[in-house]
């Protein structure tokens, strides 16, 4: 089994996050690492709950730059804006307060530079197709990608909890 390496990008993070500048995910645990070269760059695999809607979990995939990828590239305090997303019911599912405006809610953010550059993950709810939205794409603050992902919960005939009623 391969035994989990320390990497800049975590030292990194620890380190914005001891000194705020980063938001914690909420709920993230990384369940697979995959190495797609010889120079230890990475896709990561995390699996998000949504804080507000027990019962949906969320795997987000993320590429994560090695150290000798860094030294050879520079821009040493950034990863690409590349990801993936697949949400599912992983139990009964129960709904909290939940944003129901177009905007949605965030439910996940985690910084893929040392200031600039988040993985967001927002929830919007199709209220009039009775399904939860997620979508997973970067924000910087200069020149925002346009890569993104979305994943979909249909809630039509599934026995769901809601704690507020369902929205009418």
């Amino acid at each position: 089994m391969k035994q989990p390496v320390p990497r800049l990008t975590s030292s990194l993070s620890a380190a914005a996050l001891a000194v705020g500048v980063f938001a914690a995910p909420v709920s993230a645990q990384v369940v697979g690492e995959v190495g797609v070269d010889w120079i230890g760059n990475d896709i990561i695999v995390e699996a998000v709950a949504d804080p507000q809607i027990k019962g949906v979990t969320c795997h987000v995939t993320y590429f994560e730059r090695g150290i000798i990828d860094r030294l050879k590239n520079g821009n040493w305090f950034e990863d690409p804006s590349n990801n993936s997303i697949a949400c599912r019911q992983t139990g009964p599912i129960e709904i909290g307060e939940i944003e129901l405006g177009k905007a949605g809610e965030e439910v996940f953010r985690q910084g893929r530079s040392l200031i600039w550059k988040d993985l967001l993950v927002k929830r919007i709810y199709d209220k009039a197709n009775d399904t939860l939205i997620y979508l997973a794409h970067s924000r910087q603050v200069v020149d925002g990608s346009a890569k993104m992902a979305i994943s979909t919960i249909p809630l039509y005939g599934q026995n769901v909890a809601w704690k507020n009623g369902k929205p009418k």
